[in-house]
């Protein structure tokens, strides 16, 4: 399995349903927990970043299959990050 971070801005659509935010919020681990991709955290934060979220998916294809179909329903835009934890780190270092 592979870490991914994925960042989310509020579109206007979304600001303007902000209301609903934990709402979708939970429609969207939903949504995750379908394809296959394990959600361990979602925070709405401060600074640049609305929403910030740590999953764990199968391979890129899940993990960015999954961006694309929450973006697309109007409410975010996002940017998925692979991330590595401190044992792929070091698999990684002594390559």
């Amino acid at each position: 399995m592979a870490y991914y971070v994925i960042l989310a801005n509020f579109t206007d659509q979304g600001f303007r349903a902000i209301k609903d935010t934990t709402k979708r919020a939970e429609a969207f681990k939903a949504m995750a927990a379908k394809s296959g991709v394990k959600v361990h955290s979602l925070f709405w934060t401060l600074g640049q970043y609305d929403v910030v979220t740590v999953a764990e998916a199968n391979d890129d294809v899940a993990a960015i299959a999954l961006s694309l179909s929450v973006a697309a329903l109007g409410n975010i835009r996002t940017q998925t990050l692979r991330a590595f934890d401190a044992t792929q780190m070091q698999e990684i270092s002594v390559r």
